[in-house]
Formats: structure tokens, C-alpha cells, sequence
């Protein structure tokens, strides 16, 4: 019996098939199988592979040999899938397709932004639906992303308002989590991300420089053209080039991405808040602006400063932080505090495109994935989570295909495969689409109080009338939130394949979680930070900063120094400072300040502006970013801090003084 051998050059491997004649039992058990043309870009010649196998002839088809034959088919699945992109969508559903059996070719035009030079994308969100479709790819990848994250999902998350700093809601993302077996949100850097999933892959399915810049669909195969003017052919194209896409340029036509509104201001500090063991992330909200602060591990917090403009926008040299603070004047200390801590170089900008959904991905041997079909922005931090579930439904699709294909003897059939990926996908991307460009709305329309944003009636606002919209939308928010986020994290953990539900040993949350959720007072209570009250406005007669210890039991507060008092005495030498004149101590994690009759009173204002005096010889509570006056004169007021970093470490404390007394 005569035999052929031919070889691949790319997997030098040596397949046979028989040229006799038995036509009656090859027709029913021979798969011959045509690698798709691949131009080496080195040597400029081609190679193809034929598959087949060497069969005895025998009158029963389900012989040892026959199925030995037909598991070997389906260990090998010789197709060829080309992908254009490399970033996280391409990179995964490389991924699954290599663990699927495929053979994958991704074409990237620069390496460097996957292997670490693309830090302007700064760390992703990585969030429970897509953690659990990495497991149900690689259990392995899986762990090695999880334990580079940061956990955020173990902790407080929501909206507050952006000038008070005080909760607006509070989003549980741990519960829909762990109620359905999936590992809690994290937050990692893209490009350790980037360099998790290209490892995995494996540099010889990566190929550098290969800009795609056109392709062809003869319906047999897919001719691919690169910026170079390489060409290579494959079994199909998927297009995971980002929101500008070529692929989808000439599968859709042309069409421009939709500019949302805003520019955003990212950046990346040295900064540890107060609250980094109870909160995880914060949605500063404001008119026609808004601020993301998360924390992103390492003593790092990553910042989002959103501002209602035109694109196109530039900066002054080294003007980026200048204008932030203009921008954010007035906002809470932890939007200003951060923007403080953050160096000007690491600031940039970017204007924030998406792009409508659309109900055409592919075509033919065609089909689109990630960003290039369904650009979102990025208010849900799903992005990156729909390009993951994209790559773990494709892979599966195919699979699905492939399997068919060997059971019924019969070619694998592409297209049909790639449009029931595209069927889907395409209502839960289209919706988790709107409820991103929802949640941008809802955040920069936020109006606290009734006048902001009616130009003559601004003065409406010092009356501090709850703008009907806040208190409407926090009915809506608190009733809509928990089915959107139990849908959002939890609503394809069940389509996953191959993955027991299962929950994290590592991801546990504090017993005090469900409490910090109800009760704000217990969340301030479980602040492990130090207290500082730091001289503002027009005080010349505080001589520093003083720090409040949680140890002491108590401070007295007077115009000299009490040697004889059972505490800590400081004197503040001011008309209005009388000779005792407050005590302040601290119980069961909260300080209070106490008017020990002074002839002109101890003041508070609280962060929504609200001025009082505190009662004689009765305790009253004071907060975090509140103003304490002893005297009414201006002369001895302090705002009151509790912050993780004492004064002069990482981050420049004499900044924090200078812009507090500028405030």
C-alpha cells in the first residue's frame, strides 16, 4: 500500500494516509482534513498538512481501529483560527481555544503593550462572572490572575456624595458571588494580566508586529493581510482588534466610535485611605463630573476623574493636576487628598469613546469579539469582563462544532458555529452596554441639593434642599441595584462547562461586612487609623498639628498648659480659647469633644456644611473631615483627619495643610 507523507512547518509533525482504492469503507471513515495556507513570513513558501488515517478494511465500522481513529480526531482538531489583537480579549479566547485542542495564531501589532509598556490603561476590574470563565478555561491561569489581584470585593463598594463624602449606596458585590459559587471581584494590573495570559498562550502563537490591515472570505478559508504585506490563511477570522477596528471596519463598514461626553483624567498614587480595610471602591457623584477611587494593592490607590467637556482637549504643560483641583474644588478630602497624593507625571488623559451595540458580529467565517463589537464604558468596570465571557462562549462553540463534526463524519462546519456564539452573546452584552452608559448618566446628573445646576438659583443650594432627584433615585437605586448586580455577576456563572461551583477559602469577608452595610456608624467605628486636627482658614494661634491618640484617654483644651491633668494638655494661646476650655477623648472607636463652659462656646461644622455649637459638659460627637472651633472668632479652628500615613510619609503632608487652609 503506497503512503504519502507531508509536513508542517510550523508543527514538523508526520501524518499518513493510505492511497489504496477501498473506496466503499473510506468514504464512511476517512476525514481528510486541509491545514489552511499559512505564508511563512520568514521564507515566503507554504506548506499544507493532510490528515488522515490508515484504515484495515473490515465489514463492522465500529472496529477498535475506528475508534481509536475517531478520539484521535478529536484530540488533534486540525483547524486554524486566526485572531487579530492581542489584547485580553484575543489573549483569552486564545487561550480556551489552545485548552480546546485548536491550533491559534494571534497577530498583535506591538507586543510591548502586552508585555508592560502599556501602562496608560492602568489596573482592570476584574469581576466575578469573568474570574469564574477564566476557572472554566484554566484553573491554573485562573489562581495565577486571582493571586495577583487585589481584592475589592470583600469590602463596603458604592456611590457617596462628592462633596460630602457621605454614603449614597452601598453595593454588595459578595454576596451574588459567593451565594453562586464564584470567586469574589478583584482588581489587577492590565499589564501583569497581559503578561498572565500571553505566558499561557505561548510566544510561538504570538506574532509581533503583525499589524491586520485587510482580509478575504472565499467561504473555504480566510486570506489575511498584515501592514507588511505578509499573508496568511486560516479555517477563520476573529476580529479583536479594539474599538477601531479593521476587521470590523470591512465586515460592518465604516462607522465612528460614539464620544461619550467626558474626558477622564486616570492616575495611580502612593496613598493609603483611612477606610482601606471597610471600602474597596467609591463612586464619587457630581453635576456633569464624577471620581472612581479603588484600591488597587500595594499601598496604591487608582483614581477616575470624569469631566463633562468636548474631546479633544489638551493640557497646559505639566497643568494636568492644576486643573483637577479647579475641577474638583470643593469635592471631600478623599477626592482632594488623592489627587494631592498623585504625582503629575503619572496623571493622563483620554477622551471616552464606545460604540452602539450592534446586531451584526460576523459573517461568513467572520465574527467579532471584545471591544471591537460591543466598546463599553467603563462605569461598570465590564469591559474587560465581556471580552472574557466573548472568548470562553466562542471556544465552546467551536468545540461544540468540532465534536459534532467527528460524530456525524462529516467536515466541521464554521460559519454556522460562529453565528450561535454571536446568538449568544448579544442580549446580555447589549444590555450590561446600556446599563454602562446608564450608570454615566445617573452619575453625572447626581444633584445633591436642589439649585445645582440652575445658574441664577445656584444660591438655592446653602439652603440645603435634598434635590427631589436624589431622593427618587435612591429608591430606584436600592430596589434595582441587587437584582442588576445579582444578574451582572451571577447570570452566566451557570452556562460555564466543566466548572464546579465552588468558593475561594481566601475569598472571605469581615464578620462585620453586613453591618458596615446598614449601620454607617459602625462603619466609621471600624476605622484603623490615627486622628489628626490640622489648623485651617485664619488660625494664628494654633502653633501645629495635633495628633489624637486612641490610647489616651483624654486631651483638655485651654489658653495654657495644665501639667496636673490626667491626660494630654494643649494649650492654644487665643482671646476666644478660654483657660479650660474642651476635653476631648475617645470611646469604642470614635472621638467626642466636650465644652467645659467656655465664655465663647466649641463649634462644629460637619461636611454638609451645617454649623452648631456643642452643649456644655456633654459629650458631643465629631467626624472625619468635620471643623471643630474653640471660640467663634476663627482664630483656633481645626479640621479634623483620620488618616493611615502620619504626616510626612510617602505623601507630603505640608500639601494636604496648605490646601486645607486654602479651603
Amino acid at each position: 500500500m503506497g503512503s504519502s507523507v507531508l509536513c508542517n512547518s510550523l508543527c514538523p509533525s508526520v501524518s499518513f494516509y493510505s492511497t489504496t482504492p477501498k473506496y466503499s469503507l473510506l468514504e464512511k471513515h476517512r476525514f481528510l482534513i486541509q491545514k489552511s495556507l499559512f505564508r511563512n513570513r520568514g521564507s515566503g513558501l507554504f506548506s499544507k498538512l493532510v490528515v488522515s488515517n490508515k484504515l484495515s478494511v473490515t465489514e463492522d465500522p465500529r472496529d477498535e481501529e475506528s475508534e481509536s481513529f475517531l478520539k484521535s480526531r478529536k484530540q488533534e482538531k486540525k483547524l486554524r483560527i486566526l485572531v487579530a489583537g492581542g489584547g485580553i480579549g484575543g489573549l483569552v479566547f486564545a487561550l480556551a481555544a489552545k485548552k480546546k485542542g485548536f491550533e491559534v495564531l494571534v497577530f498583535e501589532r506591538d507586543l510591548s503593550a502586552i508585555r508592560g509598556e502599556g501602562q496608560y490603561r492602568g489596573p482592570i476590574q476584574i469581576q466575578s462572572n469573568a474570574l469564574a470563565a477564566l476557572e472554566a478555561i484554566d484553573m491554573s491561569v485562573a489562581d495565577e490572575i486571582m493571586q495577583a489581584g487585589c481584592v475589592t470585593g470583600d469590602r463596603i463598594n458604592g456611590l457617596v456624595d462628592g462633596i460630602s463624602g457621605t454614603w449614597y449606596c452601598k453595593f454588595d458585590t459578595f454576596t451574588p458571588a459567593v451565594e453562586r459559587g464564584l470567586p469574589v471581584t478583584r482588581v489587577i494590573s492590565r499589564m501583569t494580566l497581559q503578561q498572565i495570559l500571553a505566558s499561557a498562550v505561548g510566544s510561538e502563537s504570538i506574532l509581533n508586529e503583525s499589524n491586520v490591515v485587510d482580509y478575504d472570505d472565499d467561504g473555504d478559508k480566510v486570506t489575511l493581510k498584515l501592514e507588511n504585506g505578509t499573508i496568511c490563511e486560516g479555517d477563520l477570522l476573529v476580529g479583536a482588534d479594539g474599538i477601531r477596528s479593521k476587521v470590523r471596519q470591512k465586515l460592518l463598514g465604516p462607522g465612528e466610535a460614539v464620544y461619550s461626553g467626558y474626558t477622564c483624567y486616570t492616575g495611580i498614587a502612593d496613598y493609603v485611605p483611612a477606610d482601606i480595610k471597610t471600602v474597596g471602591y467609591r463612586v464619587f457623584l457630581g453635576h456633569k463630573q464624577y471620581f472612581v477611587s479603588s484600591d488597587v494593592g500595594g499601598g496604591k490607590m487608582q483614581w477616575y476623574g470624569f469631566h463633562y467637556e468636548p474631546p479633544g482637549g489638551v493640557d497646559s504643560p505639566n497643568g494636568k493636576k492644576e486643573r483637577l483641583l479647579q475641577i474638583f474644588d470643593g469635592w471631600c478630602d478623599n477626592v482632594i487628598d488623592l489627587l494631592l497624593a498623585t504625582d503629575e507625571e503619572a496623571i493622563l488623559r483620554r477622551d471616552i469613546y464606545d460604540r452602539s451595540p450592534s446586531w451584526s458580529w460576523g459573517k461568513g467565517l467572520i465574527t467579532l469579539l471584545g471591544d471591537s463589537v460591543h466598546a463599553m464604558q467603563p462605569n461598570l468596570g465590564q469591559g474587560g469582563c465581556m471580552a472574557i465571557e466573548d472568548g470562553y462562549q466562542l471556544a465552546l462553540e467551536l468545540d461544540k462544532a468540532w465534536s459534532q463534526s467527528t460524530e456525524l463524519g462529516r467536515p466541521i462546519d464554521v460559519a454556522p458555529a460562529l453565528r450561535r456564539y454571536e446568538d449568544a452573546r448579544k442580549l446580555r452584552v447589549a444590555v450590561i452596554h446600556g446599563l454602562a452608559r446608564m450608570a454615566a448618566i445617573m452619575a453625572s446628573t447626581y444633584k445633591a441639593y436642589l439649585g445645582v445646576g440652575l445658574g441664577p438659583l445656584e444660591f438655592l443650594t446653602k439652603y440645603r434642599i435634598p434635590h427631589p432627584g436624589r431622593v427618587g433615585g435612591r429608591v430606584f437605586i436600592d430596589i434595582g441595584m441587587p437584582l442588576m448586580l445579582s444578574w451582572v455577576l451571577g447570570g452566566n456563572g451557570s452556562k460555564l462547562e466543566g466548572r464546579v461551583l465552588h468558593c475561594r477559602l481566601s475569598d472571605r469577608a469581615d464578620d462585620q461586612l453586613r453591618t458596615w452595610f446598614e449601620d454607617n456608624d459602625a462603619l466609621e467605628r471600624a476605622l484603623d487609623a490615627d486622628w489628626f486636627l490640622f489648623p485651617i482658614g485664619d488660625s494664628t494661634a494654633a502653633s501645629g498639628t495635633i495628633f489624637l491618640s486612641r490610647n489616651e484617654k483624654s486631651y483638655v483644651i485651654g489658653s495654657v498648659t495644665h501639667s496636673n491633668f490626667p491626660g494630654v494638655s494643649i494649650a492654644i494661646p487665643s482671646p476666644q480659647v478660654s483657660k479650660i476650655h474642651a476635653r476631648i477623648n475617645h470611646k469604642d472607636g470614635a472621638f467626642f469633644v466636650t465644652d467645659l463652659r467656655s465664655e465663647h462656646g466649641t463649634w462644629i461644622t460637619d461636611n454638609e456644611g451645617k454649623r452648631y455649637q456643642a452643649s456644655p459638659n456633654f459629650p458631643t460627637r465629631f467626624r472625619p473631615t468635620d471643623t471643630i472651633e474653640f471660640g467663634s472668632d476663627k482664630k483656633a479652628c481645626f479640621r479634623v483627619k483620620a488618616m493611615r500615613i502620619p504626616p510626612g510619609k510617602k505623601m507630603d503632608e505640608d500639601e494636604v495643610v496648605q490646601e486645607l487652609a486654602e479651603r
